[in-house]
C-alpha cells in the first residue's frame, strides 16, 4: 500500500503478479496469492528465470502462512464458482468411442490460454500419454502436467504452450496402443473490451455477496485503464515508465475523490475469471475490490503475443 498522495483525497494501489513466468529476489510485493483453494505463490519484483516447458508454478510452492489460509477461507465463502471458468474445456462426458479418445471434431481456445486440452471425460486408468501438435507456430508443445490448482486432471489434461493465432491438430494415444486420436484446435485472440466488462460483473458479484454497492463502469477513467495496462509492458509497478505515480493517469477533478489501482500479469492471469480469482486471494488486492467507498471501475487488459508475459490487466477504480 502506498501513502496517499498530497493532491487527493486517499489512493489505495495495489499489484499482482503470477508466478508462472517470474520470480526471484523482491523489493515490489510480499503478498501471498491463492489460487482457488489450491496452491500458494509468492511472487516478488525482480522477474527473470523465465520457464521453459515445464509448469513453473510447482517449483515456486511456499508454504501457506495464517494470513493465506484466511484468504483462501474467504474465497470460499463468497464463492468459488464465480471464479473458475470450466465451459472451453468441458469435452463432452458421454462415453467415448472404442480406441477414441474425443467426441468432438475441433474445439476453439483462446490464445492467452485459458484452458487445458483434456481427452474424454468418461475417459480413466489412461497411464502415460504421448501428446503431438502438427503446427509449432500455434501451439509448440504442452506443459508436462496439467493446472490441477483450477480443477485440471493430470491424467487426463495437458496446458498448451501457445505461441500464435491459427488452427493445428492435436493428436493423443496412450503407450499400450490402446487408444489415439487427433482433434482439430482452432486458436482465436480472446475478446478484450467483452473480458473487461466481465471482471466488472465478477466484481460486483463479489460486492454483492459483501453486502456492498455494485460499481458503475469508470468511463472518466476508462481510457487510463487501458494505459496503465499497456505500461505494466514497460514497468511492472505503480510507478508509471515516466516516474509519476500511478494516479497521473486519471487524476481526481479538483482534488475531490479517491481512487486505488490493481494490476496483474502473465500466465496466471489468462481470462477474467482466473485474475479476479488472483487479486482475491490477495488480502491488499481484495481490499480494493470490497472498499465501500469506490463506486466505478475501469478495467484495462492488454494481450501481446510478443510480450515476455503476454497478458496485462489493470483495475482502477475511483469515485469519480
Amino acid at each position: 500500500m502506498e501513502e496517499p498522495h498530497r493532491h487527493s483525497s486517499r489512493t489505495s494501489v495495489l499489484l499482482s503478479i503470477n508466478a508462472a513466468a517470474v520470480l526471484v529476489a523482491g523489493v515490489l510485493i510480499a503478498s501471498a496469492i491463492w489460487f482457488n483453494g489450491g496452491v500458494n505463490f509468492r511472487a516478488v519484483d525482480e522477474r527473470s528465470d523465465i520457464v521453459d516447458d515445464k509448469l513453473g508454478e510447482l517449483s515456486l510452492l511456499e508454504p501457506a502462512t495464517e494470513s493465506d489460509n484466511n484468504s483462501t477461507n474467504i474465497i470460499y465463502d463468497i464463492g468459488n464458482d464465480d471464479y473458475v471458468s470450466t465451459t472451453s474445456h468441458e469435452f463432452d462426458n458421454t462415453a467415448v468411442g472404442a480406441g477414441e479418445l474425443w467426441n468432438e471434431k475441433a474445439i476453439t481456445i483462446y490464445a492467452t490460454p485459458d484452458t487445458d486440452i483434456c481427452v474424454g471425460g468418461s475417459l480413466s486408468d489412461l497411464g502415460e500419454m504421448y501428446w503431438q501438435t502438427s503446427d509449432t507456430n500455434v501451439i509448440s508443445g504442452f506443459y508436462n502436467s496439467a493446472r490441477t490448482w483450477l480443477g485440471y486432471n493430470n491424467e487426463t489434461c495437458r496446458y498448451p504452450v501457445i505461441n500464435g493465432i491459427g488452427t493445428t491438430t492435436i493428436t493423443a494415444g496412450t503407450y499400450d496402443g490402446q487408444r489415439k486420436d487427433s482433434i482439430i484446435v482452432n486458436v482465436i485472440e480472446p475478446p478484450i473490451e467483452q473480458w473487461e466488462h466481465e471482471v466488472l460483473t465478477l466484481v460486483n458479484k463479489v460486492r454483492i455477496k459483501n453486502n456492498l454497492s455494485q460499481l458503475a463502469w469508470g468511463y472518466t477513467c476508462e481510457e487510463a485503464a487501458t494505459i496503465r495496462a499497456k505500461e505494466t509492458m514497460t514497468l511492472y509497478a505503480h510507478t508509471r515508465p515516466d516516474g509519476t505515480s500511478w494516479s497521473t493517469v486519471c487524476p481526481a477533478p479538483n482534488n475531490n475523490g479517491i481512487s486505488g489501482e490493481n494490476l496483474a500479469i502473465g500466465n496466471a492471469a489468462v481470462s477474467p475469471a482466473t485474475t479476479v480469482a488472483l487479486w482475491m486471494g490477495s488480502e491488499t488486492h481484495r481490499a480494493n475490490i470490497l472498499n465501500p467507498d469506490f463506486t466505478n471501475l475501469a478495467v484495462g487488459f492488454v494481450y501481446d503475443p510478443t510480450s515476455t508475459y503476454k497478458t496485462h490487466w489493470s483495475q482502477f477504480f475511483s469515485t469519480y
